[in-house]
């Protein structure tokens, strides 16, 4: 049978930074009708080949052909014109416009009155036809994260793209918004849209697309047919080994409470309640998992158990002890070490080098420092060693972690919260947009400081992860919790999309889901 031909082909892009070839000799295509999923690992090059299809990037050597010709895109407005529209992971829109006024930003030859009646109808239009509900007058502020993803959906088909280009699209998503983007998804290529697909979800990428193309270090692995392959086997390609998936947490009785805190309250940063009367305990050999769309509060409430945000009211329990609103500095000599999910901003100093930020939690005590005066011999022993053990791949222990990828920051900043092996460990998206490899050595690194006898309090939006790594698992909603889990994994997925839209545990159990 003859395949149909592309929407869009890329032959031969290659494209170098600073004598680093990102992308070598690639070749990609998107047929219609067909979910195309890009797959590799952090540095594998998927967003530069991306970023060259959508204009943001020029590739140095290599051609691409849209709709059968050849084209030379020097802007994003270029890659619309020919039908190629991105949604990335961090939402490009105008958070103080309506929806229907980020439909036309930036369009050329709007008319000097602007046919706001006309705008809104073709939204609603498209609206209904794809799934996609919004209201086309509402702020983009007010609208929650799955809603805002269906803006920036709406406003790449309000613009006519006939190739779609997801990244990371469902991270943001609680799994009943997840299941309404893939319908969605479905219906776009029953019309012959092409969808290019990145995801670190391996699970989503075998139910969702047809191929399948790999990158590892910039170079073209394979194109496979998603039916005809493995989720095993795509990791292997990924990595280059053969990669476990099954996480062994063996049952361990949990111990006397840790970390807790009573009917916390504390306010987000533009002064509204952000935690709002928080209970809960987390014990020893014991992670406390806490699932939740993003911006429900699970930052701030982090914040306030370690000190970083003021408590308005309630209190903080740290193995007995009152720490309510103590300084940052008091929380971690008591054992509470915190893994932001702000690596760069927050949980490393960019410009520092490895070496430096490996010490950043304990440069006042011996044997890193005497008195006034650092011990560098110390410094940098400790830094070697914490390199070796937590598998760092850094040119040198001089090296600015503004330099490290993404997977390789995570792991230096691991290293170092867990070095001292803390009572507790707050960790906040600890395996967000890293590569299968990288999450599960995280993942079993947590497990370890379980095993320790320490406590891990885990925030993720990765509802599987929660699962599978929880003894018990909170539910946050707009700054409440709406119930804590015992056994999640013996919950419906479905019943936690519910509590994580705002039901309370208490309703689900009056009223069972139906099986």
């Amino acid at each position: 049978m003859d395949l149909p031909q592309p929407l869009v082909r890329m032959e031969n892009i290659t494209k170098r930074f600073a004598g680093v070839t990102a992308n070598s000799s690639i070749d990609f295509d998107v047929r219609p009708g067909e979910v195309h999923a890009l797959l590799g690992e952090n540095g594998a090059g998927k967003s530069t080949l991306m970023n060259i299809l959508y204009g943001l990037y020029r590739p140095d050597e290599g051609t691409i052909f849209a709709n059968g010709r050849k084209r030379v895109f020097f802007s994003p407005r270029d890659a619309l014109a020919a039908g190629i529209g991105m949604v990335h992971q961090h939402f490009m829109l105008i958070q103080s416009q309506t929806v229907w006024e980020n439909m036309i930003l930036g369009l050329k030859d709007l008319p000097f009155i602007i046919p706001k009646k006309t705008i809104r109808e073709r939204i609603l239009e498209l609206s209904s036809r794809y799934g996609l509900e919004v209201q086309p007058d509402a702020s983009v502020w007010q609208l929650s994260i799955g809603e805002q993803q269906r803006v920036a959906i709406l406003q790449m088909l309000f613009r006519q793209a006939k190739i779609l280009i997801l990244d990371e699209p469902t991270a943001v998503l609680i799994p009943q918004e997840a299941e309404r983007l893939f319908e969605t998804i479905r219906q776009m290529t029953a019309e012959g849209h092409g969808v290019v697909f990145i995801s670190h979800k391996l699970d989503e990428v075998m139910k969702l697309s047809s191929r399948v193309t790999i990158l590892r270090k910039g170079a073209l692995v394979g194109t496979v047919e998603t039916a005809e392959t493995t989720k095993e086997e795509l990791a292997e390609m990924m990595v280059g080994r053969k990669l476990l998936f099954r996480i062994d947490r063996p049952d361990l009785a949990p111990g006397r409470d840790v970390l807790a805190c009573k009917c916390l309250t504390a306010r987000g940063d533009r002064g509204f309640l952000a935690v709002k009367s928080v209970s809960l305990a987390v014990r020893e050999r014991e992670i406390l998992g806490i699932a939740g769309v993003a911006g429900n509060g699970q930052q701030e409430l982090c914040e306030a158990l370690t000190g970083l945000r003021k408590a308005e009211s309630g209190t903080v329990l740290v193995d007995g002890r009152d720490l309510t609103n103590a300084s940052p500095k008091v929380f971690i000599d008591s054992g509470v070490h915190y893994i932001p999910a702000d690596r760069r901003g927050t949980g490393m100093v960019p410009n520092m080098n490895v070496s430096e930020n490996a010490i950043l939690k304990r440069y006042w005590n011996r044997p890193v420092s005497k008195g006034w005066f650092i011990q560098w011999k110390e410094v940098f022993s400790f830094a070697r060693d914490l390199i070796a053990r937590f598998s760092v791949s850094t040119p040198s222990i001089d090296t600015p972690v503004r330099n490290l990828s993404g997977g390789n920051l995570q792991k230096l900043m691991l290293g170092r919260e867990l070095s001292d092996s803390p009572r507790v460990l707050l960790a906040v998206h600890p395996t967000w947009g890293l590569d299968v490899s990288a999450a599960g050595f995280v993942r079993e690194q947590l497990l370890c400081q379980r095993e320790r006898g320490g406590a891990v309090l885990l925030v993720s939006e990765d509802l599987e992860e929660l699962i599978t790594m929880s003894d018990r698992l909170a539910v946050m909603c707009k700054g409440e919790i709406m119930g804590i889990l015992d056994r999640p994994s013996e919950v419906p997925v479905e019943a936690i999309g519910l509590m994580m839209a705002g039901t309370p545990l208490e309703d689900l159990q009056r009223e069972p889901l139906s099986s």
